[in-house]
């Protein structure tokens, strides 16, 4: 019955944050709020409806190696050697600073100098879970301020394993061994780093061309879960948190060309279980206690929020950050975080701490933690209102660099983005004499491309000052590279307003963003996967001993046509990304005796108020593509119409029974 109850518990709560998530997105409020909402209402202090916390304990832990496997997946081994100016310098002594305030505000509130340290130390932590993922969803990880934090969560995630040893020796008072310990697991944490460091780089590569070779998505998927989750097994083996095994894997397959592609295997059971971490999070709450004694939790929440945050506000302005800057990186970083609540749990398990003692503590971490996605979100619009002069200024230096550059260019080409489809580009202009200048927001790239004699700035498309210092004004051509649709449609968008006459062509994955693009005012979109077909159609067709010039008049035919032979395909069983579902498909209707459209034209069938157009037609052995609206149908006739899914279901009911009924599609 245990088990049953469970069930049911994690039912609900999974029902709930179905409506949470969904009221969330209606109301333009980040997840991450939704279910720290859900967890709070739904646990032991709340309604009483979520299954023990005990319960979800492993799920969580679960959600956070995903997502740390996620984050070293998005940093090679160079990028962070790179880093390790800001990790071990800014990283370090945020960790220390803060931890000393923090203890300082627990001991002013009548803790032990003992539990005040451990309170300091737990507090100076934030949650790389909040940050990671709304940074990751406002396009902003890159960015200045998204290096930052990303390079201090990762020290702080290090500085978890001394925090973890320390815990139970001040437990059992041998303060004595604290050094020992200290060292040992040192010790540890760099063995740990090497042995998965270099037997990964031997080990990992042949593995996933072996199972890639196999060609089964299934097989993929299953040896990606399993790196990820063995890598942190042995980091646990050896006393150190799973989550830095993970990220440890995660770093090693980003050298690989399996990145991408292993990142978006993991990505579902990544999301799905990092919901349960922070439903975990918000069932820790008890709002009767907050409410019977609650100074020691407000004031805890302010040094957290206020103090912590303008202590690395402080630290970020001496190492010579800019004002904006510094103010974003501290405002994403301004919470208490997921590794908290592992070394509270600890702090109890040896007594160090008392549940009454501990309560303010883990209040002001759940608050804090639903206070960060409202903070990370507003972060540059509050940097913009708290130091209108030095952020502006930061933009403008950015700017003036790119002016510099550019004001001697007339008639060039300006690339948003300078990945590996703007590098290919940037050659073949250069091959046949066109001037260019490009900006990426990889600070890291940008270096190397500037320092090769690439005109290759540190620069964010998406602002218009940006855009006019690269010379809009007499550009020939606006290319957005980058394949990230919301950036291409508010990149268009401010080109459009400056110059309405300027060809704006924009690359994309495939066709999901075509019409969107178009409609922003886009003046091409290439789908790089529709192009990739008619050039692997050209080859083919030129073996076949087609003539060159028909091949030529297919392929700009399907470009006149915005790809229409080639939008929309038949999708089976294989599994498809949520953004695929609201592409285009292809779905066959056979007209059986008594269907509602036989004898009817195709004009006549109003299948245009449904989204859905009538890509081809079969009656016997005989196949038409864009037959005529005059078309009369007959019994037999399979017709196949291309739309969204959704459509396609209400196209099929009208065909069959003039919209009555239907079924779902398979």
């Amino acid at each position: 019955m245990a088990h049953t109850s469970v069930f049911y518990g994690a039912l609900l709560l999974l029902g709930l944050s179905v409506v949470a998530v969904w009221l969330a997105r209606r109301i333009h409020l980040p997840p991450i709020l939704a279910y720290l909402l859900v967890g709070v209402a739904a646990g032991p202090h709340g309604f009483e409806l979520a299954p023990p916390a005990s319960e979800l304990h492993l799920l969580a832990e679960v959600g956070v190696v995903f997502l740390l496997f996620s984050i070293g997946l998005e940093f090679s081994l160079t990028q962070f050697l790179a880093m390790r100016g800001i990790l071990l310098g800014l990283g370090g002594l945020q960790v220390v600073l803060s931890g000393a305030l923090l203890g300082l505000v627990a001991h002013a509130l009548g803790m032990g100098w003992s539990v005040a340290w451990v309170i300091g130390g737990t507090l100076a932590l934030s949650s790389t879970a909040i940050v990671i993922k709304q940074l990751t969803e406002q396009l902003e990880l890159h960015s200045r301020h998204g290096h930052l934090a990303v390079a201090i969560l990762l020290f702080q995630d290090l500085a978890v394993v001394p925090l973890l040893v320390v815990i139970p020796i001040l437990g059992s008072g041998g303060e004595r061994a604290l050094a020992w310990s200290l060292a040992v697991a040192l010790l540890k944490g760099v063995l740990a780093m090497g042995a998965l460091l270099v037997t990964g780089r031997k080990l990992l590569r042949p593995v996933f061309h072996r199972v890639a070779a196999q060609g089964s998505i299934e097989l993929f998927t299953l040896t990606a879960l399993f790196v990820a989750l063995a890598a942190a097994a042995v980091t646990q083996a050896l006393g150190l948190s799973l989550a830095l095994g993970a990220f440890l894997a995660g770093m090693v397959l980003s050298e690989t060309e399996f990145r991408h592609q292993v990142e978006s295997e993991i990505r579902p059971f990544k999301d799905v279980l990092l919901g349960v971490f922070f439903i975990y999070v918000g069932l820790h709450l008890d709002i009767p206690a907050l409410l019977r004694d609650p100074v020691p939790t407000l004031v805890l929440l302010a040094a957290l929020v206020l103090g912590k945050g303008a202590l690395i506000f402080a630290l970020l302005r001496l190492a010579r950050h800019n004002t904006g800057v510094a103010l974003r990186s501290a405002l994403v970083l301004a919470q208490g975080g997921e590794f908290g609540f592992a070394a509270l749990t600890l702090a109890l398990s040896h007594g160090l701490l008392s549940e009454s003692m501990a309560q303010p503590v883990l209040a002001a971490i759940v608050l804090s933690m639903l206070l960060a996605p409202l903070l990370i979100r507003h972060n540059g619009r509050l940097a913009k209102r708290l130091c209108r002069g030095g952020y502006l200024r930061l933009r403008e230096d950015e700017a003036q660099a790119i002016r510099e550059e550019a004001g001697r260019m007339e008639g060039h080409v300006i690339l948003c983005g300078f990945g590996r489809i703007g590098q290919h580009l940037a050659r073949f202009l250069t091959e046949e004499g066109f001037r260019y200048v490009a900006m990426d927001l990889d600070p890291a790239l940008v270096r190397e491309a500037w320092d090769a004699g690439e005109p290759v700035f540190y620069g964010d498309c998406t602002h218009r000052e940006v855009l006019l210092a690269a010379g809009l004004e007499r550009a020939r051509v606006l290319v957005v590279t980058a394949d990230e649709p919301r950036v291409a449609e508010r990149v268009i968008r401010l080109a459009r307003r400056e110059r309405p006459d300027l060809p704006v062509l924009v690359r994309t994955r495939d066709d999901t963003h075509l019409d969107r693009l178009e409609a922003a005012g886009a003046t091409e979109v290439v789908p790089e996967t529709l192009e990739a077909s008619m050039m692997m159609a050209d080859h083919v067709l030129e073996r076949l001993g087609v003539p060159e010039d028909e091949i030529l008049r297919l392929i700009q035919k399907a470009r006149t046509d915005h790809y229409a032979l080639l939008r929309g395909r038949f999708h089976g069983t294989e599994p498809e990304s949520v953004e695929e579902r609201d592409a285009y498909h292809l779905h066959t209707v056979r007209l059986h005796n008594g269907a509602w459209a036989v004898g009817r034209r195709i004009g006549d069938l109003g299948l245009d108020a449904c989204g859905v157009r009538v890509a081809a037609l079969r009656r016997g052995s005989v196949r038409g593509d864009w037959p005529s609206e005059d078309l009369v149908l007959a019994e037999g006739d399979a017709l196949v119409l291309m739309g969204a899914p959704d459509a396609l279901e209400r196209a099929e009911a009208r065909l069959l029974t003039g919209g009555r009924q239907g079924r779902s599609l398979p």
